[in-house]
Formats: structure tokens, sequence, C-alpha cells
């Protein structure tokens, strides 16, 4: 039987140690290789082609969001993972609309993360049940459904929660690989959409939400 190939995503490497060393006990599974950022995960995926992803979300250099949409367009067959200590909608939503398949919180058991790999490498999904709570929460209405930024597109989104951890235009475009000029456009239809007027508002936005955390 040919082994689950797991890439390991995240910025801290004693998590991926751990990981790792928990995922070599289970014989349907081989860790085939690491990243420390979304940038290096791109490359990895297109050397090693992984069955699965573990993808982190805050990450240095490049998010796990903007490196998610890039893989899943790249390589569709790909399933990736979100393996996150966010909870909330605000992480939920985007990423689970952009065709990750799974979403397990840190501090799950090592049982519920090897559940998800094997049901995503199946073809089903995988949400690590107090994840599942919050999306049943938002649909019942529990949740404010009106917030301003679930109306941005989801590169309005990309490039609010960029903007409110301090990058620049130059920065996101290198990014995102699109030109300065089309993150002006999408930074003045999101702040006009938002209708806020500098950063320093779209960091206490982003913060209010919990879009970013606060530093």
């Amino acid at each position: 039987m040919s082994k689950i190939r797991v890439l390991l995503v995240d910025d801290h490497t004693l998590l991926r140690a751990g990981l790792k060393a928990l995922l070599a006990t289970y014989p349907d599974i081989e860790v085939v290789g690491e990243a420390s950022d979304g940038a290096e995960a791109i490359k990895q995926v297109k050397a090693l082609k992984p069955d699965v992803v573990l993808m982190d979300i805050s990450m240095p250099n490049m998010n796990g969001l903007t490196a998610t949409r890039y893989i899943l367009e790249a390589y569709p067959d790909v399933r990736v993972i979100v393996l996150t200590q966010y909870d909330s909608k605000e992480y939920v939503l985007p990423l689970l609309q952009l065709g990750a398949a799974g979403y397990v919180l840190k501090q799950c058991a090592d049982t519920d993360l090897v559940k998800a790999i094997r049901a995503v490498h199946a073809g089903d999904s995988y949400l690590y049940p107090p994840v599942a709570r919050t999306l049943l929460d938002s649909y019942l209405g529990k949740v404010d459904q009106d917030a301003p930024h679930h109306h941005l597109t989801p590169r309005e989104q990309e490039i609010l929660v960029l903007i409110a951890q301090g990058y620049t235009n130059r920065q996101i475009a290198d990014l995102l690989h699109i030109s300065p000029k089309t993150v002006d456009v999408h930074r003045s239809r999101l702040m006009k959409k938002l209708n806020l007027h500098n950063v320093a508002e779209l960091t206490r936005y982003a913060i209010r939400h919990g879009l970013i955390e606060a530093t």
C-alpha cells in the first residue's frame, strides 16, 4: 500500500519536528518535506508533489492564505489541511472558500490530525469539531454575518490583511505576483467598501474583527 505523502508548512521548527516525529509512527503516512513559509511551500509542492499539505496561516514572507490559493490553482489534486491556532470564522471561511479540504486546530489530539489526513486523502473533508461549531454558529446567525469585510472579494480580503500587517504596496505586489498598480486599485476599492480612510483605521478594523493579532 502506498503511503500518504505529506508536506509540513509552519514557521516554527520545533512544531515541524514534533509533527514529523508523530506522523512517523503511522505506517501509512510519510512526511516528504518541510517549509517555513508560503513561498517555500509552493516550491516544495512543485518539487515533491505531496498528496497532503499541512498549512499554517500566520507565517513570514507569504502567509498560508496566499500559499493555499496558489497551490490549489496550480495543483488542484493536492489536498490542503489548515493546521492553525485560529478558529474564528474570519480565518476559517476564506480558506474553505479557496478549497482547503480540512481545518484542524493545533491543540487537537494526534488522532484527530491523522483522521484529517486520511479523510482528505480519501477525497472527503475534515473539520475539527470546534471549527465545525464555529461554522454552524455562523450559519445559524449567532455571529455577525454583516461585517463589511465579508463583502470584499477574496483578493481584497487578502490585501486587507497584508496592509494591516504592515506590508507596503510594493511588498504586497511581490508576494502576490501582481503589479503595484493592481494592489493600489484593490486597496482603494476595499477601503471604500469598508469606509476607511487610512492605514491606521484599516489596522484597527483588522484587529477588532480578529483578522490579525494586536502586537
